[in-house]
């Protein structure tokens, strides 16, 4: 009882860790500028939500919803893209056999340890010789890619499809880019969900990227987008309820993706704890 006391604790330690920011955030979304620094940080004042959303979305010709809209296209296709290729790479590691094969999952596992950061330069020298700086895709195409994605792949399309299986649809006259689209990858679907969802985190969630490749402020991300914001508020005021506002609207997409794909999780685990 001490020790399922004792990890309820931390369990709930932790909860308040992560949901106190959130309730901040969301509590001074709903306060006015004078509110905002006048009173408790915690709770509500006079209910300005409203105003301070019609404010954000009308703030310079709505440039926020183009911001949103930006990172929509960068997180969405690149985590659907990325997905597909990992799942793939992780599935050819872990069901042919070819010469090489370790070493190039050892590469793999290398890029999983290599931080964004120590790429974001080389990145830049790449796409400003072949004169792609400042466009679309000089942050899209770097965030299909996707180490982590290909090892978990990997790991679950070893233990989740049955080597019987593949050779069952392989006598039955099924190609193999067919077998992988009607067969493995429903069995390898749970982790195919849970690499999307941490790919699109991360994508979302990426600023040193936007900010190294881009300056036209059409393009930036909703994240580069609120730094902008962020750091103009001691010359105008104005933007910090905007870029708080921002803030809580840009954690939406998040928290829609999670709530929508949860239900696969539950799904995977429970056939893994069956298995």
């Amino acid at each position: 009882m001490k020790s399922k006391a004792a990890a309820m604790s931390v369990m709930g330690i932790c909860t308040l860790y992560f949901l106190i920011p959130i309730w901040w955030l969301f509590v001074g979304a709903t306060k006015s500028r004078g509110d905002f620094s006048g009173t408790a940080p915690l709770w509500f004042a006079d209910f300005h939500l409203g105003q301070n959303l019609s404010e954000l979305f009308h703030y310079r010709d709505g440039v926020f919803l183009r911001w949103m809209l930006n990172s929509v296209l960068y997180t969405g296709g690149a985590a659907l893209l990325g997905t597909l290729l990992a799942a793939m790479c992780g599935y050819a590691l872990a069901k042919y056999r070819f010469p090489g094969r370790e070493l190039l999952f050892n590469v793999v596992l290398g890029g999983v340890l290599v931080p964004a950061t120590a790429l974001a330069l080389p990145l830049f020298l790449i796409f400003s010789q072949l004169a792609a700086t400042n466009t679309f895709w000089s942050v899209f195409l770097p965030s299909l890619v996707n180490p982590f994605g290909v090892y978990l792949a990997r790991i679950y399309a070893t233990a989740s499809v049955p080597d019987e299986l593949l050779e069952a649809a392989r006598l039955d006259g099924s190609g193999e880019v067919r077998t992988f689209f009607t067969v493995s990858s429903k069995l390898m679907f749970p982790a195919l969900v849970t690499i999307f969802l941490f790919h699109f985190v991360a994508v979302w969630n990426n600023f040193l990227l936007p900010l190294i490749m881009l300056g036209n402020e059409r393009l930036f991300p909703v994240t580069l987008g609120l730094y902008s914001w962020n750091s103009q508020v001691n010359q105008l005021p104005e933007l910090r309820m905007l870029v708080l506002t921002g803030a809580l609207v840009s954690i939406v997409p998040l928290v829609v993706a999670f709530l929508l794909l949860q239900r696969f999780w539950r799904s995977g685990l429970g056939s893994g704890a069956v298995k």
